[in-house]
């Protein structure tokens, strides 16, 4: 394995105090010593969320327990999450935008609120980190009249308090709508009042938009000041939630204390507090630096495009490209990681699109391309993979780093056959004067031309594009997208045939069988039948041993002799939970839902007797009425199991004649 790590950093740039490996490390052992447990970071593809194609934030994986589910490590927790979000891709290039990011998250399912939360946030970032106090700004929740919503002065109240242990004035000053900001400015203050639509989490968002049963309730952001210009672009004045660049949000910590009812809102009975804080956002705040292209993860990757471009990452030129590379690459390793292969639908069409930017900003940069998996793009590869290897082990395996360089460079050279084909087509039609937003959609998503080439040369023959019209063939895309994942994987299946209604019963019966055979910290966390094998993703750390899977098996092969009835019943979700009712990770149910149970001998539909049944699942159908339908389809036998991700197996199973 050849290394790049340390080999390029000595470009006259000064390396940050503080690395992110650090803090990370400081974080994490924090909030250890005050009883947390230390849970891992999920994967980037979320589990049964048809809603989203990547994990977005810290909190998405969560949010069972956030709306009651009991967590199997307690009711403290500390992470790093993995998070990527596809919607910044076009802003990467400038200070402050990446699309990969960690989000480092404590968590209280019930246990302590808002006294201890902005303690030991502030403790954690001034003492423990060495942020300057002064610099920091925060804002509360300002109160919702018209939903009988009250002020948090509490949050305030305890931001003055801690403050003033570093002997810094706190003023109070009211601001509400982020107009209101641009308008007023900052009046002095350290602490700022913003209404709902700045302070106020629910996953509806504002509290008249939240349906009732849904949980929320008022945050509290931090702020870094870098004390630069303020920019009269946008507005008279600045305040913490303007968008110039002189602030900058490290963290914010949400407090679900409220129930939305058909009357109002009402206290939950346990309250839980969120954090959430940007890795790399935080980084920049402890070495006071306006640049997350500064810290040190991209150091190494921004000196080896240096010596390879000849050009100066502080040539304004060329930074965005310098940028776009570094983050792009970072992104494709993490993805590629989890499993994700570059193509032309959902998360393969983002991958590709990642590496074929990076690949074209490193053409802009004339870098020397190198050969194989000795290209630019995978030299860059290896520095991430090497300096995130210590926080996440399946990085430093030497089968992922085959996997990523290998995928990277087959991409590369798939792409220099794209443009040699494809970029006389995009010529053609910037001759004709303006090439269509229908046309550039086509270009960017058949054809698959980065957007920025067509820019390019679309200047270059003076001709125009229509990006407005672009734009809305992109959107009416993602919808068009949205609706068919949704279809696709509502219940996992890929169809209603007689032989994946059979594995999607013996699914139900699977899941239970593992529980009864490792544990119930079995969950399910993803799954996809069709009529050949069904496959099951769950929470597990170790490889089966041969006896465990000897067991499984046995235990689904007897239900199915056992000729147990399948039943499918609606009720209130409240009352599914109540009878512990499996159901899918981070998934989002309605009021009433859909469980099927299966067994005991004698249940039926007026007596269904849930709590003597085998299996009981939140679950669509279709499904067998007897498990005895599944003895036609032959034996029941686990054909693979692997690891996926940390902490996460999968098993693949038939039914073999």
């Amino acid at each position: 394995m050849v290394s790049f790590c340390g080999q390029f950093a000595t470009r006259g740039i000064i390396r940050p105090s503080m690395t992110i490996n650090e803090i990370r490390t400081k974080y994490i052992e924090f909030f250890k010593a005050r009883g947390h447990v230390a849970i891992p970071s999920a994967s980037l593809v979320p589990q049964n969320d048809p809603t989203t194609l990547f994990t977005g934030s810290g909190m998405q994986p969560l949010v069972p327990y956030l709306l009651g589910e009991e967590h199997p490590q307690g009711a403290r927790v500390v992470n790093s999450q993995k998070c990527f979000r596809a919607e910044d891709i076009e802003e990467v290039g400038d200070n402050r935008h990446t699309t990969f990011f960690e989000m480092l998250g404590n968590w209280s399912l019930g246990d302590y609120f808002k006294e201890e939360q902005l303690t030991w946030c502030f403790e954690f970032l001034v003492n423990e980190i060495g942020i300057d106090p002064t610099k920091l700004y925060v804002t509360a929740f300002a109160g919702d009249e018209k939903n009988n919503l009250p002020r948090d002065t509490d949050a305030a109240e305890i931001w003055q308090k801690l403050f003033a242990t570093k002997n810094v004035e706190a003023k109070i000053v009211e601001i509400g709508s982020e107009s209101n900001g641009a308008r007023l400015g900052m009046r002095g203050g350290r602490i700022f009042y913003y209404d709902a639509q700045k302070n106020w989490w629910s996953r509806a968002g504002v509290p008249e938009n939240m349906p009732a049963g849904e949980p929320g309730g008022p945050d509290s952001e931090l702020f870094y000041d870098f004390g630069t210009a303020h920019d009269p672009k946008f507005g008279a004045a600045c305040h913490p939630n303007c968008d110039c660049g002189r602030f900058l949000e490290i963290g914010n910590s949400v407090f679900m204390q409220y129930l939305k009812t058909r009357n109002g809102f009402s206290n939950l009975p346990k309250k839980n507090v969120d954090f959430g804080g940007g890795l790399e956002r935080i980084t920049m705040a402890a070495n006071n630096n306006a640049d997350v292209f500064a810290v040190d993860i991209f150091d190494d990757i921004i000196s080896l495009l240096e010596k390879f471009s000849g050009q100066q990452y502080s040539d304004s030129r060329y930074t965005r490209s310098f940028r776009i590379i570094a983050d792009h690459v970072r992104a494709a390793v993490f993805i590629l990681s989890d499993g994700v292969r570059p193509s032309n639908s959902e998360r393969g069409y983002v991958l590709r699109r990642l590496i074929r930017r990076a690949a074209e900003h490193a053409q802009k940069l004339n870098v020397e391309k190198g050969q194989g998996t000795e290209s630019i793009l995978n030299r860059c590869a290896v520095i991430i993979l090497e300096k995130y290897g210590p926080m996440y082990t399946d990085l430093a395996s030497e089968q992922t780093h085959s996997d990523v360089t290998t995928s990277i460079w087959d991409e590369e050279k798939q792409f220099g056959h794209v443009l040699a084909e494809s970029v006389p087509k995009v010529i053609e039609a910037a001759k004709n004067g303006l090439i269509s937003g229908a046309m550039a959609f086509h270009f960017v998503t058949t054809l698959g031309i980065p957007l920025e080439t067509i820019k390019d040369i679309a200047m270059e023959y003076h001709s125009s594009i229509d990006l407005e019209g672009f734009r809305a063939e992109m959107e009416k895309h993602r919808e068009i997208s949205k609706a068919g994942s949704e279809r696709k994987f509502k219940g996992g299946l890929a169809d209603t045939s007689l032989e994946t209604t059979r594995l999607h019963t013996a699914h139900h019966l699977l899941l239970h069988a593992l529980q009864l055979t490792l544990g119930d910290h079995v969950k399910q966390r993803g799954s996809n039948i069709t009529s050949e094998r069904l496959r099951i993703d769950f929470s597990h750390g170790g490889k089966l041993t041969s006896d465990e899977k000897a067991n499984v098996e046995r235990i689904v092969n007897e239900k199915i002799l056992e000729q147990l009835p399948v039943l499918k019943t609606v009720m209130l979700r409240e009352e599914a939970e109540s009878l512990h009712a499996e159901h899918e990770f981070g998934a989002k149910y309605p009021d009433m839902v859909t469980v099927y149970s299966i067994g005991p001998k004698d249940a039926t539909e007026k007596d269904p007797k849930f709590q003597q049944s085998f299996s009981i699942e939140f679950c669509g159908g279709p499904h067998a009425s007897n498990t005895k339908e599944l003895q036609s389809g032959g034996t029941f036998k686990i054909v693979s199991e692997e690891s996926v991700a940390s902490g996460v197996r999968r098993i693949k199973a038939k039914l073999i004649p």
